[in-house]
């Protein structure tokens, strides 16, 4: 028989389930409707997030989001074994409250996730926030653009140095820096304060489950895994960084490292973002049509190409089932948040390049940074 305070406490739980389900599906019945999230969220709110959070963690040589998921995982497996406990010792009640407990406490983690960052994938698409409607193209014009980002690829790589690809990652996450400030100087749409980029501390991990890079919506800090070969880190800082600005689409996302990347002076990340775009321009060429995949692979230099074989060898080096494992939650998570091609998500920032300067495609001269 349950005392009254046994009673109270589990009345006072049910409550705010409840009252937590309820602010939730406010949210979500908000999250439907994209300008007003841009209005009072994305350019209202969520900029005095950042004002708060990113100041005061950059302070921190570390990244606090690795420590914070860390502490969780423990918290959690400790959780878990404390409740096997209780139902081996048929503590059934302190068990359900243990279980109520972890509901709110996930539940308020859902709320600090949206709230923190992730309202963000709700706001109007980067395309129509930054006038590139058009994103329709002809088969012609993604080839003659991907010839171009090939020709640019190829020039930049020509142009790196030994010195280029020595580079630590305190100069390479530096540069990225510089490089997204100044884009945010040069275009209110990519705004971003205190920008800043930091090596995980969960590398080994990353490279497991085949990760390059990751935001973490908490504490509002880009993360980068600091091990995989140094060409791709410049961009993939920048992408992370992208998500810090409020570009939470993936595809978004890259398409705002790019620019920041063809922007830069800085030799290795100019070649990084034209690395990253011949990767994506030929998958969608290969879709659209694999001859014109075919004709144009010759066009790549010897250089890219060995970068490219380099770039893989690392990964499949690290493939396992955990990979595949984690790519399916993943896959799930960006359908849930607004991104309904799962990671096929990631493609999609051929579209935004190419409303950008797929109209340039009749013309021989070189993308931006050449």
């Amino acid at each position: 028989m349950l005392n009254a305070v046994d009673k109270k406490a589990l009345k006072t739980r049910g409550i705010a389930i409840a009252a937590l389900a309820v602010a939730i599906y406010l949210l979500m019945v908000f999250a439907n409707h994209p300008h007003a999230v841009e209005r009072y969220f994305s350019t209202g709110f969520y900029p005095v997030i950042c004002w708060l959070l990113h100041p005061v963690l950059s302070l921190f040589p570390f990244s606090m989001g690795d420590v914070f998921y860390i502490a969780t995982v423990l918290y959690l497996i400790y959780t878990l074994v404390k409740f096997l406990k209780l139902l081996f010792k048929k503590e059934f009640f302190s068990g359900a409250l243990l279980a109520a407990g972890m509901v709110i406490k996930v539940q308020v983690a859902i709320l600090i996730f949206y709230l923190f960052w992730g309202m963000n994938y709700f706001r109007p698409l980067a395309g129509e926030r930054l006038n590139l409607r058009d994103t329709s193209y002809t088969t012609a014009s993604l080839k003659a653009v991907t010839a171009m980002l090939i020709d640019s690829a190829n020039a930049t790589r020509a142009r790196l140095t030994p010195a280029d690809l020595a580079q630590d990652n305190s100069t390479i996450f530096k540069t990225a820096v510089m490089a997204v400030s100044k884009l945010s100087n040069d275009s209110a749409s990519f705004w971003a304060y205190h920008p800043a980029v930091k090596p995980s501390i969960l590398t080994p991990l990353l490279n497991y489950i085949g990760t390059s890079g990751y935001f973490n919506p908490f504490t509002g800090e880009a993360q980068v895994n600091y091990q995989m070969p140094v060409f791709n880190r410049p961009v993939v800082a920048c992408h992370e960084m992208s998500h810090q600005m409020g570009y939470g689409l993936e595809d978004e996302a890259d398409f705002g490292g790019f620019l920041a990347g063809i922007g830069s002076h800085d030799r290795l990340l100019r070649y990084s973002a034209y690395h990253l775009a011949v990767d994506e321009f030929m998958h969608a060429l290969f879709y659209r049509d694999s001859l014109a995949n075919k004709q144009l692979k010759p066009r790549v230099s010897k250089a890219v190409h060995q970068d490219f074989v380099k770039e893989r060898a690392y990964w499949v080096s690290y493939q396992n089932k955990a990979e595949v494992i984690t790519s399916i939650f993943y896959d799930r998570f960006l359908k849930v948040n607004n991104q309904p091609q799962g990671l096929a998500t990631y493609n999609r920032m051929v579209l935004l390049v190419m409303a950008k300067y797929g109209k340039r495609a009749a013309y021989p001269d070189p993308l931006p940074g050449h």
